[in-house]
């Protein structure tokens, strides 16, 4: 069969690549703002991991690649208490806590963000229904 012809089956995400102007100021941020899990440094790159995602900070390679990142999307159980956190350490709210989507046994919210990049991230959270 040809290399063509294959079916092809991608894995699991790995690693994100997450473009920064400053890679110091955006490691501070998703470690002490954030809270996220720091893995390891290297000159110019800082690992992190979301929930076996590794997140890779760095500058972009290539002027073609120097625009933001894709919006992640974070889970988390309580989506109003994380607001709350990230209001009072002072990350930029883009978007309040909303519902988006009422589920049949459960509600979907989501509010967003960015970091200190100018980068947009998101908190969502699926709320069980009493």
């Amino acid at each position: 069969m040809e290399a063509t012809n294959r079916q092809l089956s991608l894995g699991t995400i790995r690693q994100i690549a997450i473009n920064v102007k400053d890679v110091e100021r955006a490691t501070a941020f998703y470690r002490d703002t954030l809270g996220m899990k720091f893995l390891f440094q290297f000159p110019g790159l800082a690992f992190f991991d979301a929930g076996g995602v590794r997140l890779m900070l760095s500058k972009p390679e290539d002027p073609r690649f120097d625009h933001p990142t894709s919006i992640l999307y974070y889970r988390v159980d309580d989506i109003a208490g994380a607001h709350r956190t990230l209001e009072a350490r002072g990350v930029r709210v883009e978007e309040e806590p909303r519902l988006v989507a009422p589920m049949p046994d459960h509600d979907l919210w989501i509010s967003s963000y960015r970091d200190s990049e100018e980068n947009h991230f998101a908190l969502m959270s699926e709320v069980a229904r009493a």
